[in-house]
């Protein structure tokens, strides 16, 4: 894997840690989110793989979002400072931190207790069935770009 094993407890435990960093008064070094819609914001990956709440695309539209996203998503290229997110992704209301916090860590080590295997193959919210590579990629590549954002 390209990126650290997400699925794996020392993984966790470095996001967790360098999570804990952060505060609800914590400064960007890029882009528009507060500290509380950061953490609101990667933890949409996580509900769109481990929750129905939100909706699923149309064929055309997980058609297309496959053919212009995926690569970027689940590649090894990292992702730009102040770059486009799509709709499900825009956190723009204010949110309570620690719950965010919670949530997000909670989200964590639900992927890492189901494992692996749980993701290899599995069918993502928008991008069709994804190999455990790509999973651990999105998973992981989204949250270290977010934290990178907020200086940890």
């Amino acid at each position: 894997m390209t990126f650290p094993n997400i699925f794996q407890q020392d993984t966790v435990s470095s996001l967790i840690n360098r999570i804990d960093q952060i505060n609800a008064d914590t400064v960007p070094q890029w882009g528009k989110m507060n500290a509380s819609q950061m953490l609101a914001h990667t933890s949409v990956a996580y509900e769109m793989s481990l929750e129905e709440l939100h909706k699923k695309p149309g064929a055309f539209a997980k058609f297309m979002i496959k053919l212009f996203a995926k690569a970027q998503v689940c590649g090894p290229k990292p992702y730009p400072k102040n770059g486009r997110t799509a709709p499900q992704f825009v956190i723009s209301d204010e949110r309570d931190f620690l719950k965010e916090k919670d949530r997000l860590i909670g989200y964590l080590n639900q992927c890492k207790d189901l494992g692996a295997q749980h993701f290899d193959g599995k069918e993502s919210h928008s991008f069709g069935k994804l190999t455990l590579d790509e999973w651990n990629t999105m998973f992981y590549k989204h949250l270290d770009h977010h934290l990178r954002q907020f200086g940890v």
